[in-house]
């Protein structure tokens, strides 16, 4: 990542980037029962940021984004992988693909589990959620892109309430 790009994130409000990710995963959530607005990403991310009590919508989210890590984290384990492996696995060196297609399609797979499970447990964390933080720890540690930088900050924030 360009340092600039990095040096946005890591100094954009805290508030407008969970926002930002919440609304990525309207699709998502709905699929498991849960409807969030633009709107309400809004408010949810401006009541984390605020430290406030969890509503029985954002409980809701939360259990939701649960799910949804989970079902990526099944994703990654049918090829014997851990999130922090996969993030250190080449496409390569996945099985199950024969064809150029195969190749794009199980490389889109595997990306789109480790974002879901990336973005949902920074969300989890900042919903109260402390299951998946190990991710973000070792996130964390690794060069800066969106995910690490989100990672630090959202460690950071919960450490000091």
């Amino acid at each position: 990542m360009l340092p600039q790009r990095s040096a946005a994130y890591e100094t954009a409000p805290l508030e407008e980037l969970l926002s930002v990710l919440l609304r990525q995963f309207k699709r998502p959530l709905k699929s498991r029962g849960v409807t969030l607005t633009d709107a309400e990403a809004d408010q949810l991310a401006q009541a984390i940021t605020a430290r406030q009590p969890l509503t029985a919508q954002a409980v809701a989210v939360r259990d939701a984004l649960l799910g949804l890590v989970a079902e990526s984290e099944d994703v990654l384990a049918q090829w014997d992988l851990t999130f922090e492996q996969a993030l250190d696995t080449e496409m390569n060196a996945i099985p199950g693909w024969e064809s150029t297609a195969d190749f794009l399609e199980l490389a889109n797979i595997k990306s789109n589990a480790e974002l879901r499970i990336s973005t949902g447990s920074i969300l989890l964390l900042a919903l109260g959620d402390t299951s998946r933080v190990e991710h973000l720890r070792f996130l964390a540690t690794r060069p800066a892109d969106l995910d690490t930088v989100l990672a630090r900050r959202i460690l950071d924030f919960t450490a000091n309430k």
